[in-house]
């Protein structure tokens, strides 16, 4: 079984660990009422690191990423992000995602943990677009900071201002990491 890189921290702190999608993954540290109240009212933060991060990179990413997904990908510019899923050609769906867009012909795909290598391979199978497919998943951690007062408590780590829009994102150091 995996373990992101936080298990050892969410031991430290009195998680309750389950497993999920191949991962020791926490699952509660309090009373999960406890926790969603914080969430609601204040801040959370979740380790996603289970989830999967797939890039798509070549002059062809945006027409991929098109062909693949059923929003319309051309809406997005650097730092945006957008919630899609993929489909078989028969209209079933492969798996729901985000797109993020990194840069011009540049692009991550974070699919969910327990479809990572389906997924992957559902991408390479149909990529007609000659763009260069990566599965970074085992190279990547995520956490999820959520809550009305989460950009709050993240400036606090931050040397940068975040100043981030609804379905927005941006790579920069937290805590000097």
């Amino acid at each position: 079984m995996k373990k992101t890189k936080f298990y050892e921290l969410h031991k430290k702190a009195g998680a309750k660990i389950v497993e999920f999608a191949g991962f020791e993954m926490p699952v509660q540290y309090s009373s999960i009422i406890a926790e969603h109240k914080s969430v609601r009212d204040s801040v959370g933060v979740f380790d996603v690191s289970h989830m999967g991060e797939i890039f798509i990179e070549g002059n062809n990413a945006l027409d991929f990423v098109q062909h693949i997904t059923v929003n319309d990908a051309s809406q997005l510019t650097p730092g945006k992000v957008q919630y899609s899923a993929m489909c078989y050609s028969n209209g079933g769906i492969v798996d729901d995602l985000l797109v993020y867009k990194l840069a011009e012909n540049k692009y991550m795909l974070v699919v969910n943990a327990s479809n990572i290598e389906k997924d992957f391979n559902w991408m390479v199978e149909n990529n007609k677009f000659n763009v260069d497919i990566k599965n970074l998943s085992d190279d990547y951690s995520l956490l999820a900071v959520q809550g009305p007062s989460s950009e709050l408590v993240l400036q606090k780590l931050m040397d940068s201002k975040i100043n981030l829009d609804y379905y927005n994102f941006k790579i920069d150091k937290v805590a000097g990491v």
